[in-house]
């Protein structure tokens, strides 16, 4: 008897660290430092807009003749993110993710943000079902 496929909410980060769109560059940078994420959902007004990682900003922080002290996240996040349902089945996600090469895939349910699946999460789901179902 096999066991069923989870759904994305069993490993995914519940009620995970935001920013809004029209925030400061220097303050998304300050928040992914503070909480050691590399990944940091963009809303406006509660509404998924996109992402933001640590690698966008090291990369906006080397071009020349830039400070960041004048740029919004909006100026530099990835619109249009891999959003799923909390209903989905990892499977699906993980596919999406590895075939697109998505570093995280945003949960939302009616539009607004629920949750953040990263790559970091598939590797510690994947440890913890190979310890429960393989053993």
């Amino acid at each position: 008897m096999t066991k069923p496929i989870p759904n994305i909410m069993k490993y995914m980060t519940s009620t995970p660290y935001h920013i809004e769109k029209d925030a400061s560059l220097i303050e998304a940078e300050e928040l992914m430092q503070k909480n050691d994420i590399r990944h940091l959902p963009v809303v406006f007004h509660g509404k998924i807009e996109g992402v933001i990682t640590s690698t966008d900003i090291n990369l906006i922080k080397g071009l020349r003749n830039i400070d960041i002290k004048n740029l919004k996240v909006y100026d530099c996040f990835t619109p249009n993110p891999f959003t799923v349902k909390p209903d989905t089945h990892m499977d699906v996600v993980l596919a999406e993710m590895a075939e697109k090469k998505y570093g995280c895939a945003l949960i939302e349910d009616n539009h607004h943000l629920v949750g953040i699946f990263t790559w970091i999460d598939a590797l510690k789901a994947t440890q913890h079902l190979l310890e429960t179902r393989l053993k």
